[in-house]
């Protein structure tokens, strides 16, 4: 018999990374834009300028995962001040590096994997670093 999960993430792809994550390893979900480097795994799940939207693939990997820790880029404050203040919101009591958008897309070259989005508004990229729920 055939099982299929009653809740959660399904993609087969998001799900793999999600059980290879140890602690401290980083995963980044990205907007449409964002040059995704060489090497690292890309879920592309992108389908038109827009859809799905960062915040509307940001929560259920939330549910899914234990996060330690984010980084963000500074421009996001100036340049997209409503997905900063959602950020906050969803991570208000979670450590937050905060630095250049040049950096985070160097930092990006460690991440297990990028998760594309249809986001199109600037800046609406975030590391996730994993931590361990015990």
């Amino acid at each position: 018999m055939k099982k299929m999960k009653k809740h959660g993430v399904l993609n087969k792809e998001l799900n793999t990374v999600f059980a290879s994550l140890g602690h401290t390893d980083t995963i980044v979900v990205a907007d449409c834009g964002l040059p995704i480097p060489e090497g690292v795994t890309r879920i592309d799940l992108s389908v038109i300028k827009g859809f799905p939207s960062f915040l509307s693939v940001l929560d259920p990997i939330l549910e899914e995962l234990e996060i330690e820790a984010i980084t963000i880029a500074e421009e996001m404050q100036a340049h997209n001040s409503a997905m900063y203040q959602e950020i906050q919101k969803r991570f208000a009591n979670t450590t937050t590096h905060i630095v250049s958008h040049e950096q985070l897309k160097g930092m990006m070259k460690s991440a297990k994997a990028v998760i594309r989005t249809g986001e199109a508004t600037p800046y609406a990229n975030i590391i996730l670093h994993s931590g361990v729920n015990f």
